[in-house]
C-alpha cells in the first residue's frame, strides 16, 4: 500500500474521529488498541489492513472510512422550495477561532460551550493537538475542553493543517510570552488576494516579537524585555490585528492600550473571555481597549462564546432569496442592525422579539421573523465599515439580496482584492451582475435564478451566496467541491433542509 495512500486513510479516520467527537484515547479503547497506534494511523504511519478499516468504520458509525478515498464533498439542489419554521443561530465562527488561540494564555482547564463543530475549528485542534495541548469534545460532543501541557512542542506543529486556516496567525500573540524563538508555517484560509500581516507585526513588534518569513514559515525570535511604552495604535482596525494584540497584552506585566481597535463581535467576546481569565480589559464596545495584563494565567475557566451574526444574515439572505416565511432564533442583534436599516429601507417585511442575553451574559439577542416582501434597490450603495457600520463578511449577501430586488444596487467590496469578482459567479445562475473593477459589482434585479452545475467558490461567504441561489433558482443545480462552505458553517446543508430545503450531500466514488 503507498504512503501517500496510508495518508489519505489516516486523514479520513481523523475526521471522522473528530466528527464523532471521539478523542484518540477513545478511539482506541474501542479498537482494544493503544492511542500510539491510533496517532500513527491517522498520521499514514502505519500499515493498516482491511479488517482493521472495517473495525475502525463500525466504531466510528462511519461510512466515510471506507476501503478508498472518499473524495471531496459536492451538493445537489433542488431549488424553489420555500422555507418555513425556525431554526437557531450557531455560535460565532471567529469567536470560537479566537477563543482556541486564546486557550494557549492559560495554563489551566478550558471548557468552551457550544463549540462550533466546523473544518476552521477542526484544522485549528489539529495543530494544537500535535503541539502538545489535550483536547476533547465532552458532553456528547456539544463543548470542549482544552488542557495545555506545561511545554509546547512546536517542533512537531502540524503544518498541513495550519496552512489551511489564516486563524494560525493568532497563535503568535499568546507564544510571545512561552516562547524565545519559534516558527509557525506561512496562513492560509480563503483566497481573498493579497493580505499582509505587517499590521500584526506593528503591533507585536512593540512587544518584543521579530518575524523573520522564509520557505513557507514565520520564524520568530522574542525579546521578552521589550513592552510598549506608549499607546500602540494600530494601522488598520483588523478583527484579527486586534485580537493578536489583545492576546499579546494579556500577559504583559502592565497596562497596554490598544487604538484603533475593532469593537466586532469576535473581538468583544475574546475581551470578555480574558476577563473570565482575569484579565481586567476597560473600553469593551469601543475603538479604544486598555487591557490590565497578567504575566501569569492558570485558572479553570468555563465560557460560552456567542453566536455568529454572519449565519444569521445568512440564514436572513436565505429566507429572502427563496421568498420564505422564516423565524431566526438567537441573532446578536447589535452586529446586525445597520443590515436590517439597509433592508428596511429596501422594504423588508420583518418582526423581532424582545431582547435577551446569551449565554455569555453580555451579548443581546432577539429572534426575527423574516417575511416575503417586495424589495426596491436601495437609493445608496451598499459597502462595508468597521463595526458598528455594515459587517464585512455580510457584504456578499447582499449580492444575492439585489438580485431579488427592483432595480440597480451597487455594491462596494472594498476590503478584498478578489471576492467581488467571485460575486460574479451568480450570473452562471441566471443573474445580471457586471463587474466594474475589482472591488464594485453592479446588479440587476430581480433575477429569475435558474439552475447549474458549478464549482464552489474559493472564498466562504461568496460560496454561501452561490448555494442560496440555487436554492431560489427552477430546477436542480451542483455546487461542487464545498469544503470552503464547511470550514464556516456547521452542517449548513442539514440544517437548511431540517426548514424545508432539498439539499443532498454526495461525493464522487
Amino acid at each position: 500500500m503507498a504512503d501517500d495512500y496510508l495518508v489519505r486513510i489516516g486523514k479520513l479516520i481523523r475526521d471522522a474521529r473528530q466528527h464523532r467527537g471521539w478523542t484518540q484515547t477513545q478511539l482506541a479503547e474501542a479498537l482494544a488498541t493503544s492511542q500510539s497506534a491510533v496517532n500513527r494511523i491517522e498520521r499514514g504511519n502505519q500499515n493498516i489492513s482491511l479488517e482493521m478499516i472495517a473495525r475502525i468504520g463500525e466504531a466510528l458509525d462511519s461510512e466515510i472510512v471506507s476501503l478508498g478515498y472518499a473524495g471531496p464533498m459536492h451538493l445537489r439542489v433542488v431549488g424553489r422550495r420555500r422555507l418555513s419554521g425556525s431554526i437557531d443561530v450557531k455560535t460565532s465562527k471567529n469567536a470560537c477561532v479566537a477563543l482556541l488561540c486564546a486557550t494557549l494564555l492559560n495554563k489551566g482547564r478550558t471548557v468552551l460551550r457550544r463549540v462550533a463543530r466546523i473544518e476552521e475549528v477542526f484544522r485549528l485542534l489539529e495543530v494544537l493537538n500535535s503541539i502538545g495541548v489535550r483536547t476533547r469534545w465532552i458532553n456528547d460532543g456539544v463543548d470542549l475542553e482544552i488542557v495545555p501541557p506545561a511545554e509546547l512542542d512546536m517542533e512537531s506543529i502540524d503544518a498541513e493543517a495550519a496552512i489551511r486556516t489564516r486563524s494560525i496567525i493568532m497563535f503568535l500573540g499568546p507564544l510571545l510570552h512561552r516562547l524565545d524563538r519559534f516558527r509557525l508555517p506561512y496562513a492560509g484560509g480563503c483566497d481573498l488576494g493579497t493580505r499582509t500581516i505587517e499590521p500584526h507585526m506593528i503591533a507585536l513588534r512593540r512587544f518584543g516579537l521579530d518575524i523573520t518569513a522564509t520557505e513557507g514559515l514565520y520564524h520568530a525570535q522574542v525579546e521578552q524585555a521589550v513592552s510598549p511604552d506608549r499607546p500602540i495604535v494600530l494601522t488598520e482596525r483588523g478583527d484579527t490585528v486586534t485580537e493578536n494584540a489583545l492576546l499579546a497584552a494579556a500577559r504583559h506585566d502592565g497596562v497596554t492600550v490598544i487604538r484603533n481597535a475593532s469593537s466586532n463581535y469576535m473581538v468583544q467576546d475574546l475581551c470578555f473571555f480574558l476577563e473570565a481569565l482575569g484579565v481586567r480589559v476597560d473600553g469593551v464596545g469601543t475603538t479604544t481597549l486598555t487591557v490590565h495584563g497578567v504575566p501569569e494565567i492558570d485558572v479553570d475557566v468555563d465560557y460560552s462564546p456567542s453566536e455568529d451574526p454572519v449565519e444569521a444574515m445568512s440564514l436572513l439572505a436565505a429566507a429572502v432569496v427563496t421568498e420564505s416565511e422564516l423565524t431566526i432564533r438567537r441573532v446578536p442583534i447589535e452586529f446586525l442592525e445597520i443590515e436590517l436599516a439597509v433592508l428596511e429601507e429596501m422594504g423588508l417585511d420583518h418582526d423581532r422579539s424582545a431582547e435577551y442575553p446569551a449565554d455569555n451574559g453580555r451579548t443581546r439577542l432577539v429572534d426575527l421573523t423574516v417575511r416575503p416582501s417586495k424589495l426596491e434597490a436601495p437609493i445608496d450603495k451598499i459597502h462595508p465599515m468597521p463595526f458598528p457600520g455594515l459587517n464585512i463578511d455580510n457584504v456578499p449577501f447582499f449580492a444575492a439580496i439585489a438580485a431579488t430586488a427592483q432595480g440597480q444596487t451597487l455594491i462596494h467590496d472594498w476590503v478584498y482584492d478578489n471576492r467581488a469578482i467571485y460575486l460574479t459567479d451568480l450570473n452562471r445562475l441566471g443573474g445580471r451582475l457586471q463587474l466594474l473593477d475589482p472591488h464594485r459589482v453592479l446588479v440587476e434585479g430581480p433575477t429569475r435564478w435558474r439552475a447549474a452545475e458549478m464549482m464552489c467558490p474559493p472564498a466562504l461567504r461568496p460560496a454561501v451566496v452561490v448555494l442560496l441561489a440555487m436554492m431560489a433558482a427552477e430546477g436542480t443545480s451542483v455546487l461542487r467541491n464545498v469544503y470552503v462552505i464547511n470550514r464556516g458553517y456547521e452542517d449548513l446543508a442539514e440544517r437548511l433542509n431540517s426548514i424545508g430545503a432539498q439539499i443532498e450531500i454526495f461525493r464522487d466514488i
